[in-house]
């Protein structure tokens, strides 16, 4: 997926994290498409084909990505599927929905530190008075890009009751 920057070598957006910091929100029929993702021990293997497959459905049927906004849904160790947010259905993709009540927070460092963000992401939802019922994982930018950008921000976004 590309930007308008000028540098070839960015393909991902600059992430701004103030409105995904702590901010809940309601999604009714959100639209997203769907793509699985083979991964050893919840390490991505064919991340970059996907999002290249996703990535030409959305150019083909002219659509937008809201916010690039990209959920991972790690099923498995071996299966992680992830959701593009689109601004339409798109013809030949697997179109989704999500409605629900949604927190989201930002976390910046290395993957290596995520079981970390995720004990500390559940006490800051309970302490909210809020239960996740389903949590995603929002990577907001390439390896490469968060290089040149120097940060690595990651989003856990979970639906909560």
């Amino acid at each position: 997926m590309t930007t308008e920057h000028s540098d070839s070598s960015i393909c991902c957006p600059e992430f701004e994290p103030a409105p995904w910091q702590d901010k809940l929100v309601k999604w009714e029929n959100k639209r997203f498409i769907r793509d699985k993702i083979f991964t050893l021990f919840y390490m991505p293997v064919n991340f970059g084909k996907a999002m290249k497959r996703l990535d030409v459905q959305i150019r083909k049927a002219e659509a937008v990505m809201p916010d690039c906004l990209c959920l991972s849904d790690h099923t498995s160790p071996w299966n992680m599927d992830v959701y593009l947010a689109v601004d339409k259905e798109i013809t030949g993709a697997e179109n989704r929905t999500i409605s629900g009540k949604f927190f989201s927070k930002v976390y910046e460092g290395p993957f290596k530190d995520t079981g970390k963000w995720m004990k500390e992401f559940d006490v800051t939802v309970k302490s909210n008075g809020m239960t996740s019922k389903k949590v995603y994982m929002w990577y907001t930018t390439c390896p490469k890009c968060a290089k040149k950008y120097g940060k690595n921000y990651v989003v856990i976004i979970a639906e909560v009751d």
